[in-house]
């Protein structure tokens, strides 16, 4: 029965009061679109200059990476999941702030949003260390394209297989209702802020985190192919029938990694 009361306020808000709420309040969204195209940036400026000293540090020849390659690639994968993700949970960081107005409660936009990145940061130093462990065996060049055609399938085929998964199923219909969300993860106090922010950014990685690893078969320098990615993202969290365009792509994925992988499955022995 804890928090039942502000539930109750919640769940009784109307959606005009909440399109008012937000319209007031678009200066938070303006800071959380600016901290994506900041990133967008970030990664136009190492595709456009690989020679930089700096964008060369994401880009090790070999596996044998010094501590400044460990940070830079850990950094660039930051920075590319903030730019991938953060568009698509905006209506979440609005809804947030609405509710959290209309219930009288200061607007700890900055822990949501932050406890949401800080999931992702996690991901991250785990893809650095799929990275790492990719070019060590030599199936991802310098580029971070995979250089092995039964990876490439292999992933395709994971990929598409867990757009069919309960789980895919259960978080992507978190992401893809903000009110539904914050009726059932609200949470008050000094840091009820980054727990819910920190709850979105696990179900939103339950979500997606399939479509980012398939960024080691385009490439992480591969500008169309983040893009694309980030456009199927959120047109599955946003758009209106977001869960079927998620079931085709499943089946798109699932062809394309069967389609690498024909060739070897077709090999004499």
């Amino acid at each position: 029965m804890r928090m039942s009361r502000e539930r109750i306020s919640i769940a009784a808000a109307q959606p005009s009061g909440l399109a008012a709420l937000v319209a007031r309040h678009s200066m938070r969204a303006l800071t959380t679109l600016s901290i994506a195209g900041l990133g967008w940036i970030a990664l136009v400026w190492i595709v456009i200059d690989m020679d930089n000293p700096l964008a060369q540090l994401t880009m090790p020849m070999s596996s044998q990476w010094s501590s400044a390659n460990l940070l830079a690639i850990v950094a660039m994968w930051a920075v590319m999941m903030a730019a991938m993700m953060l568009p698509s949970a905006l209506p979440m960081v609005q809804t947030f702030v609405a509710l959290c107005r209309r219930n009288g409660q200061r607007a700890r936009s900055r822990q949501f949003v932050g406890a949401y990145l800080l999931v992702w940061l996690i991901f991250s130093v785990a893809a650095t260390a799929a990275q790492w462990l990719l070019q060590t065996v030599g199936w991802v060049d310098p580029m971070i394209v995979s250089t092995s055609p039964l990876l490439s399938g292999a992933l395709l085929l994971v990929a598409g297989a867990y757009q069919f998964s309960p789980l895919k199923r259960v978080c992507l219909a978190r992401c893809r209702t903000p009110m539904g969300f914050l009726v059932g993860e609200w949470r008050g106090g000094r840091f009820g802020g980054f727990a819910m922010g920190w709850r979105h950014g696990l179900f939103c990685l339950g979500c997606c985190w399939a479509l980012m690893v398939l960024l080691f078969v385009g490439g992480v320098m591969n500008l169309a192919w983040i893009a694309a990615l980030s456009i199927v993202v959120a047109i599955e969290k946003l758009a209106p029938r977001g869960e079927r365009v998620a079931t085709l792509l499943g089946l798109a994925l699932l062809g394309a990694g069967f389609w690498r992988l024909l060739p070897l499955l077709l090999l004499p022995g």
